[in-house]
């Protein structure tokens, strides 16, 4: 089944348009800014909340639901019922906005979703028009579940109050919620910029009793009741006539947000009930984005793959905010920032110190913050990644004094970003376990092997191997910085790790994954179940950590005993039972995620990996397997433009090629960065741009713009190869692969064979 189906990328690559709302799910898109963060699909389905800094949160929206009532009859402008008859439908998603159009009797409607840059609401605009010859007199009917007061429960207890406020102009609800350090009364309100026409405050008046959001009471009755809520689950619904004369158009603001204060409520409110502002605050948002992610583009034979590149920027620098929003992960955070770095280091630093501040002064990093509290939950590996993203930005940038930034660590005292990242390495090399390697503790990136090692005594094969790249990178960076001793311990550590992985890391055709307290291998032949994994296999060559060219045997067992018609598998085969040593990875359903699936966070790195061992040919199968409109079991079942975290399973019967959560995942990021950093080889060092490409068999031609330290390069590569023959430069051939730095536009010409 192939996703056009339902859609198509829009010509100029910035926009999916969704032409048919019922899709066998709902397919997303998010909007932010640097506190409030929402999400709607094609139907309008979604939520939103505002954060502090340390991971409080305050929810307002459960869905939304915008209708027409005309006579008796009710047409739903966001796309609900999915299968009622319209003239015409589109659900636009872009970066920062979503639009739904509708027609029917020559009614046409726009409905746009918008966060501004900065304030904690989400703006709706609703733009109507009357095609049609004859006077028309029309009802909308727009509303929200409230995330703001507590849930519904059945036979529980709802005892919020909401009321309507004529200064608001809206419907508001109050209490109060911990906040940046404190407890405060808080506000959550919708609001209209016209005069409302009616108006309801509880679930029970708009969804009813017995309704859904796609068949509510409220639109039944074909009007609000006015009526305020008390001791009940509440809601947000607004009301308003319209009288349209033939040809005419009007168009109205709805402002959902939150506020710690009336005033605050209001000057919001009062702020985009002005149309030129809303419009002119949608523009600016939009460009802010556009200026954040545009500077790398590619130009590829697959022309959909290069209209999912503007989305895959767009969800590393969601990622490198927002994590995966469902929490604020430590990790997470820290590699999409990586990711970042490679088409925007200038912000990558700006993300990369605010993370830096969540560390603890010995070295450690935890988990996550959430609720107001920095959470360990005891992950053994989230410290690991800094060095890598920090030698990202120091390279692209080229400029070695941003080490000696000063920032806090979570007990307030100060280390410089260079102290910062030896204490990362130098923690990690002091916590070991069996056999001298690093402990795995709750878990790895494998977040699922979370009893593995709780006694202290379990260690991570793949942790150790991905500690060693660290480590590696960190004494490059001291070697830049001067601090020659700092090197030379580095290179030693490195050197007496290599020794124990090559030892006790290596099981004969691959490397382990772990030993358990018990010193249980996990990972391993001698396993009847996950018998071997994908990541340290990867890592042995993204790390560089062999000397043996074992790496070469391992990527071969990867193909031997991974590789599947659906793509690689993260490990086989799937646990079928509960094993305590190891942790809840055994109880998820085989083929699921983590145990036996496909997950793409682990394909994108597969993409760079087959890159530097010059295998194109696996680069090509591992890109028709990572895009979702180029799988053939996945096509038409998740987002086109977006990436998922995985694909599920042959064990999983009818449920087999079932995409996972979309959005919230680091594929999309480590595939942005894969394709730019290893398939198109622009690799930053400090004296230049280093090309060093890996292109598919089917790319005679391709090309990218990236923007380097004040300069843009236009490349173009004639010949898909995976070797350099020669660079060519504003006309002239240079010696080596690495670019002259310049200012302004330059284009170079990469031969290849």
């Amino acid at each position: 089944m192939s996703y056009r189906k339902y859609g198509h990328f829009d010509k100029k690559s910035e926009s999916f348009h969704i032409t048919n709302p019922n899709i066998p799910r709902n397919w997303y898109n998010y909007l932010w800014n640097e506190n409030y963060i929402s999400y709607t699909s094609q139907t309008g389905a979604g939520e939103s909340f505002l954060q502090d800094n340390l991971g409080n949160r305050i929810s307002l929206v459960k869905d939304r639901g915008v209708f027409l009532c005309e006579n008796g009859r009710s047409l739903g402008l966001c796309g609900l019922p999915v299968n009622e008859e319209r003239d015409s439908y589109c659900c636009t998603h872009r970066r920062g906005e979503t639009t739904i159009y509708t027609e029917r009797d020559d009614i046409s409607s726009e409905f746009c979703i918008f966060v501004p840059r900065e304030e904690p609401c989400e703006i709706w605009t609703l733009l109507l028009k009357n095609n049609s010859n004859i006077k028309r007199e029309l009802t909308a009917l727009m509303f929200l579940g409230s995330g703001f007061d507590a849930d519904y429960q059945r036979q529980g207890y709802n005892t919020e109050v909401a009321s309507f406020n004529g200064e608001l102009n809206g419907v508001i609800i109050e209490k109060t919620a911990k906040f940046n350090g404190s407890r405060r009364q808080a506000q959550g309100f919708m609001a209209m910029s016209d005069v409302v026409d009616g108006y309801d405050c509880t679930y029970n008046a708009i969804v009813g009793p017995y309704g859904s959001f796609a068949y509510p009471t409220i639109v039944e009755r074909g009007h609000c009741t006015s009526t305020e809520g008390c001791g009940e689950k509440l809601g947000y619904a607004l009301e308003k006539r319209f009288i349209l004369d033939a040809g005419e158009e009007k168009e109205i603001a709805v402002i959902c947000g939150i506020a710690f204060s009336m005033e605050e409520a209001v000057a919001m409110k009062r702020k985009y009930s002005d149309m030129t502002t809303v419009l002119d605050e949608k523009r600016a948002m939009l460009a802010k984005f556009a200026e954040e992610t545009d500077q790398v583009e590619i130009n590829t034979p697959d022309a959909e793959l290069n209209k999912m590149f503007y989305w895959l920027k767009h969800q590393a620098n969601m990622g490198a905010r927002w994590a995966r929003v469902r929490h604020n992960g430590y990790r997470d955070l820290t590699s999409d920032t990586d990711c970042l770095a490679s088409i925007n280091p200038e912000k990558a630093l700006e993300r990369f110190i605010r993370i830096l501040s969540y560390q603890y002064s010995n070295g450690y990093a935890p988990r996550t913050f959430i609720k107001g509290e920095i959470a360990d939950r005891n992950f053994a590996d989230n410290t690991v990644w800094l060095n890598f993203t920090a030698t990202s930005i120091l390279k692209e940038l080229g400029r070695k004094e941003i080490l000696d930034i000063e920032v806090p660590y979570n007990d307030g005292s100060v280390g410089t970003i260079y102290e910062h990242l030896y204490r990362s390495v130098d923690y990690l090399y002091k916590f070991r376990g069996l056999h001298g390697l690093i402990k795995i503790w709750g878990g790895d990136w494998n977040d699922c092997m979370n009893t593995a090692g709780l006694e202290g005594r379990g260690v991570s094969v793949w942790l150790s191997i991905a500690w060693y790249r660290a480590c590696k990178f960190f004494a490059e960076i001291a070697e830049i910085c001067g601090n020659l001793n700092d090197k030379e311990e580095a290179i030693s550590r490195c050197a007496e790790m290599r020794e124990i992985i090559e030892e006790y890391g290596w099981d004969g055709e691959y490397y382990l994954d772990a030993y358990n307290d018990d010193d249980r291998k996990i990972g391993s032949h001698e396993c009847e179940e996950g018998k071997i994994f994908l990541i340290p296999q990867l890592w042995a060559v993204l790390s560089g950590i062999s000397d043996k060219g074992r790496e070469i045997i391992a990527m071969d067992a990867v193909e031997k005993y991974l590789s599947s018609p659906l793509g690689t598998r993260v490990s086989t085969p799937a646990y079928t039972k509960y094993d305590a040593g190891i942790g809840v990875v055994t109880t998820k359903p085989a083929g699921v995620h983590e145990n036996g699936g496909v997950y793409l966070h682990t394909i994108a790195w597969k993409v760079a990996v087959d890159c530097l061992l010059k295998r194109a040919d696996k680069v090509e199968e591992d890109i028709e397997t990572i895009l979702p409109f180029r799988n053939k079991v996945v096509s038409g079942r998740a987002e086109p433009y977006i990436m998922c975290n995985s694909y599920f399973g042959s064990e999983t019967g009818y449920r087999y090629g079932t995409p996972g959560q979309s959005w919230r995942t680091a594929a999309g990021q480590w595939f942005q960065k894969a394709l730019v950093n290893y398939v198109f080889g622009l690799m930053p060092e400090m004296n230049g741009l280093k090309i060093d490409p890996c292109l598919p068999p089917s790319w005679s031609t391709c090309s990218i713009t990236k923007w380097f330290r004040g300069c843009i390069y236009n490349i173009y590569y004639e010949n898909s190869g995976t070797k350099v023959k020669k660079i060519i430069v504003d006309g002239e051939t240079i010696n080596g692969n690495i670019l002259p730095l310049k200012q302004g536009k330059v284009e170079v010409i990469v031969i290849t064979e």
